[in-house]
């Protein structure tokens, strides 16, 4: 049982000092993204249940393999906030609060909505080139599943969660919701479970761009004032400040 807790702790701790230190310091004034995001969520989930508002959420925020390109992009942002109507909204909400929550306090606001767009954006790209493969090709999709509606908070939960579990060093949590996403595709085969494998692929190439940089940033400037003798004005780190856990990547709190 200690083995365990101190394994948990090694894991997890960081993450819930920072979470837990903000939420007491500032509450609920700590994630505002977040409870926006479930107020538009719910809002979005109860018009597309009456009568006169569902073909306008489809209108605005429904996406389908088969929508033209430029029409797909300017619906992709609206249809994270678009619950899908095969699952129970509560699930999706809980999702948000939860992840975005965690994400928010952790890399900031901004952070959070450019890393949940960028998940989403994957998994809506990825449907096009799965269909243009085919059902028969190891990553294709069948041709039906042009027609199927895409929305839903789900591939930027995916990549969020693995972002920020990564940038706290909680490697194997990042490890096990990737086993998992897997497992998913392995035994439901759908659009859904490829497009989080998409989500997860993006987002694991955003970590090393984030990781490279870390590490090459501070000697490349340092090579290029040597160099060329002049004065960057793209400042780096100054030698001595402190860095974060596992990835080498400073904790990043809104």
């Amino acid at each position: 049982m200690r083995t365990l807790a101190r394994r948990a702790r090694e894991e997890w701790g960081p993450l819930y000092v920072a979470v837990r230190e903000t939420l007491l310091e500032r509450r609920l004034r700590a994630i505002p993204m977040t409870l926006t995001t479930v107020g538009l969520t719910a809002l979005l989930q109860w018009v597309q249940n009456q009568p006169w508002g569902f073909q306008f959420v489809q209108n605005v925020g429904s996406v389908r393999a088969e929508d033209p390109l430029r029409l797909a992009l300017l619906r992709t942002p609206l249809s994270l906030y678009v619950p899908a109507l095969d699952l129970p909204v509560w699930g999706a909400l809980a999702q948000i609060l939860l992840v975005f929550g965690i994400a928010e306090v952790c890399i900031g606001w901004w952070r959070t909505l450019v890393i949940a767009y960028v998940a989403t954006l994957a998994g809506t790209l990825y449907a096009r080139v799965g269909i243009s493969l085919g059902a028969h090709a190891p990553f294709g999709l069948p041709w039906t599943d042009a027609q199927v509606v895409d929305t839903g908070p789900s591939a930027a939960v995916v990549g969020l969660a693995v972002y920020v579990a990564w940038r706290y060093g909680a490697y194997a949590t990042t490890g096990a919701v990737t086993v998992a996403m897997v497992a998913e595709v392995l035994i439901k085969e759908n659009l859904a479970g490829k497009e989080h494998l998409a989500a997860l692929m993006a987002v694991g190439l955003l970590c090393l761009v984030v990781a490279v940089r870390h590490r090459f940033g501070r000697e490349l400037c340092l090579w290029l004032r040597h160099a060329y003798g002049g004065r960057l004005r793209h400042g780096h780190r100054r030698p001595g400040s402190r860095t974060g856990r596992g990835s080498g990547l400073p904790p990043i709190q809104s």
